[in-house]
């Protein structure tokens, strides 16, 4: 299956689980709804930016925009990912290319490896989400700039930065020699902040 097809039933499907209208997703992820149309019938190529919306508005990891939604429910999904059917999709705005490692058996944890080229940049800007989600960024090869709100850390081959995916992030890879990257996420159910009183 071609990855915007995969990235258009995968969208679908979410709205349709969450009751969302197209004038709803478009409302709670700050995405047109003409160009959500677009996406969901696969005529469009969105960028990281826009996928990155879209899942914040649905409340789930941009990881999970990628999984094959095509197999049957009945059937029991496989603990085993091969390399050959890990859906791999590039960001037509940076050209960073990123594959989702994971297998498609329900986990509470997404592996997802970036092969990000040099000089580019891609900004994150969703901070408010319906789900509490934790990120892990190991550099494996490589230099990037990850600036997590108002905190800019420099990564080398070997570190390990940790977020949550409640501020906006920016990848930048300053260098000019591509960054390679594995991008752990955990998906934990939503709480509200307690008030105080």
């Amino acid at each position: 299956m071609d990855i915007n097809d995969r990235i258009a039933r995968r969208v679908r499907e979410l709205r349709d689980e969450r009751g969302f209208t197209l004038d709803a997703l478009a409302e709670r992820s700050g995405v047109s709804r003409s160009n959500i149309s677009l996406i969901e019938r696969g005529q469009s190529s969105p960028t990281a930016a826009v996928l990155d919306k879209l899942s914040a508005g649905l409340g789930v990891t941009l990881a999970s925009l990628f999984e094959d939604s095509s197999s049957t429910p009945s059937a029991e999904p496989s603990p085993l990912a091969r390399v050959a059917e890990q859906p791999v999709w590039t960001d037509p705005a940076s050209g960073y290319v990123r594959r989702n490692v994971s297998p498609p058996a329900r986990s509470p944890i997404q592996l997802v490896d970036v092969l990000f080229p040099p000089g580019q940049r891609v900004a994150y800007d969703s901070a408010a989400r319906d789900a509490d989600i934790h990120q892990q960024v190991w550099m494996i090869d490589g230099s990037m700039d990850v600036t997590v709100g108002p905190t800019q850390w420099q990564l080398h081959s070997g570190d390990c930065l940790a977020m949550r995916l409640d501020q906006p992030i920016v990848y930048r890879n300053p260098t000019r020699k591509p960054a390679r990257y594995l991008v752990a996420l955990v998906n934990l159910p939503f709480t509200p902040p307690r008030r105080q009183g």
